[in-house]
């Protein structure tokens, strides 16, 4: 059986050539390199961003830094540059690779590197690493995605709170392998009440009677592509809730869709072996697609 992921894209020989950020210092491939001694090899201690670039513009850009800047915050690191900085950092990494649209950034930022390989922040004593890794990046889906539900859970807010776009990611992997292993693309993680959350990569959504509903967002991550379809349809006249529902719910919509920064909007095909709708990309999904690309390039 094959499997596709969301961020399933064409390949392109050009990302062989392409040359990464490093602390201020664009490199080539094999030279961009960060200390074994770093927090966020050692420890997971980090945070990130993903960015989408389309016709030259960032989409949302000024969103993803104040996300970056406030998940930082709420650990404790400093990042040491400026929010117009961190841009620019990014404008410099797109000019250098000569990159005009179609392509993805991942933005990250740890606590650095440590004097000693142990735990305790006060260890991490050089300053924040930072690193932006662009590749052209189109996005290739062969068919709608194949979801699983699994055991893990997105967690409370006093464990590991999931709106942190976070390093620590292990959960997240944990359940993709599980839903992997039972024959699907993605897993489809429940909350802490039972309620259907998220994926292990993405936000949620459901279609129903013409209603959109997503979880409540207590327990999900701060997706902004989440946000933005969630103000498309209260801008467009689509009803949509943000709620507790189950997988009794889900099993029986019309559609359902997965929202994130790659993929924009992803449909969903099966969920734990049930076919959902017609199996294919429905026209409310189809609709918010539509909505969205306007909104990306207006």
């Amino acid at each position: 059986m094959t499997h596709v992921t969301t961020h399933q894209a064409e390949e392109d020989a050009r990302n062989e050539d392409i040359l990464i950020w490093v602390d201020g210092t664009l490199r080539p491939k094999a030279q961009a390199v960060v200390s074994v001694y770093d927090s966020g090899f050692m420890l997971g201690d980090g945070v990130w961003e993903g960015m989408r670039l389309y016709d030259g513009r960032w989409a949302f850009i000024d969103d993803h830094i104040d996300r970056l800047f406030e998940a930082a915050k709420a650990i404790d690191l400093e990042i040491g540059r400026t929010k117009a900085e961190v841009v620019q950092a990014v404008l410099d990494t797109q000019a250098a690779n000569g990159m005009t649209t179609d392509a993805h950034a991942r933005l990250m930022v740890t606590r650095g590197v440590k004097t000693r390989p142990f735990q305790h922040p006060s260890l991490s004593r050089q300053g924040p690493t930072m690193v932006i890794i662009m590749e052209h990046s189109r996005p290739k889906l062969p068919r709608p995605i194949r979801l699983a539900t699994v055991p893990h859970m997105r967690g409370l807010p006093m464990t590991q709170d999931p709106k942190l776009n976070s390093h620590s990611k292990l959960n997240c992997i944990l359940a993709c392998i599980a839903a992997e292993k039972a024959g699907a693309d993605e897993a489809l993680m429940l909350d802490v009440h039972g309620f259907v959350n998220t994926t292990n990569a993405c936000n949620f959504f459901i279609v129903r009677k013409g209603q959109v509903w997503t979880s409540t967002g207590d327990y999900c991550m701060n997706g902004i592509t989440r946000g933005k379809v969630i103000a498309l349809c209260r801008a467009n006249g689509i009803p949509v809730f943000e709620r507790n529902f189950t997988l009794v719910d889900t099993y029986s919509a019309d559609e359902a869709f997965l929202t994130g920064t790659f993929g924009a909007q992803t449909p969903v095909g099966m969920i734990d072996g049930r076919q959902i709708g017609t199996g294919q990309m429905g026209p409310m999904t189809e609709r918010l697609r539509g909505l969205y690309k306007q909104l990306v390039l207006a």
